[in-house]
């Protein structure tokens, strides 16, 4: 039980002018985590003031925030954290009350859908145009490019009631559904783009010297489902000045630095609408990678 009689009183002092007196009384507030929103807002609810209306609904973001940050902490605190994990937290920071038992069975019912469809006789390109036609054609996803204008686009809750998604949320779709469906996809760090590689442990598309450098049988675009060959690739990485050759970027990427890179995305959305405060949070999350992408990179 929360102490209402404390609490009664830092409710009373919200209102304080004096800027460190309202600081201490928010941190106080922060104290008692999430438990104390259903208090704050019924005192939204019986306030008059709009300025105090205001410092509460500050307070309630406070609180989700702080909440979020431990949230993430323990995401990041496993071996292996779920990608569809992740991205559901970042949909937790625009959408606090997000009902997450709603989104899981959404998403159970696509796993469902595709299951039914795929058999171990399938080829890899098979498999996948299976993929495509499940999520494109039977549930009409549609992929837009990224943009700064379309923030919705980064949650994964949006994607899957709008059925509009950007690269990184159709992605994460993409690559969570195959990974319960046992389909060896993944985010590979091709620069400027975010795509897909089927990734066959069996074959290899070239070497250098004995050294295989990638499993890849084709690349794959979540925004439509279109598929690429590696020769498609080395024109674009030519084109841009990359070394088509070099291995790194043929690397799967892990869900950290998948997640990660979702935040530095949505930071550019919060800086383009010049919402400083959004974008200071979002790297305040980032800067929790910190450790986790450094040790990933020493590997």
């Amino acid at each position: 039980m929360l102490p209402q009689k404390e609490i009664q009183a830092l409710f009373q002092l919200i209102d304080d002018p004096d800027f460190e007196v309202y600081d201490t009384v928010a941190n106080k507030i922060l104290f008692y985590g999430k438990a104390i929103i259903p208090s704050l807002e019924h005192l939204w609810e019986t306030t008059v003031d709009e300025e105090v209306q205001e410092r509460i609904i500050q307070l309630i973001h406070r609180v989700h925030f702080q909440d979020l940050q431990t949230e993430f902490r323990q995401w990041l605190s496993v071996e292996e954290p779920e990608l569809l994990r992740g991205a559901i937290l970042i949909a937790k920071y625009q959408y606090p009350e997000l009902n997450i038992p709603f989104l899981l069975t959404q998403f159970d019912q696509i796993r469902r859908n595709l299951w039914l469809e795929l058999n171990n006789y399938l080829t890899p390109i098979e498999k996948v145009n299976t993929f495509n036609g499940i999520l494109y054609n039977y549930y009409k996803l549609q992929g837009h490019e990224l943009s700064v204008n379309s923030i919705e686009h980064f949650f994964i809750n949006k994607v899957l009631e709008s059925k509009q998604g950007n690269v990184f949320t159709l992605g994460v779709l993409y690559i969570a559904l195959a990974e319960l469906l046992d389909i060896p996809i993944f985010a590979v760090a091709i620069p400027r783009q975010f795509l897909l590689a089927y990734i066959d442990s069996l074959q290899h598309f070239y070497t250098q010297g004995n050294d295989v450098l990638r499993q890849i049988s084709f690349f794959i675009d979540s925004i439509n489902g279109m598929i690429y060959t590696q020769n498609d690739v080395e024109v674009y990485m030519t084109k841009i000045g990359a070394d088509a050759k070099n291995p790194k970027f043929y690397q799967a990427q892990s869900t950290v630095q998948v997640i990660y890179r979702m935040l530095a995305e949505l930071v550019l959305c919060f800086e383009h609408h010049k919402d400083e405060n959004r974008a200071q949070e979002i790297k305040q999350l980032m800067n929790l990678f910190d450790n986790q992408l450094d040790k990933q990179e020493e590997e």
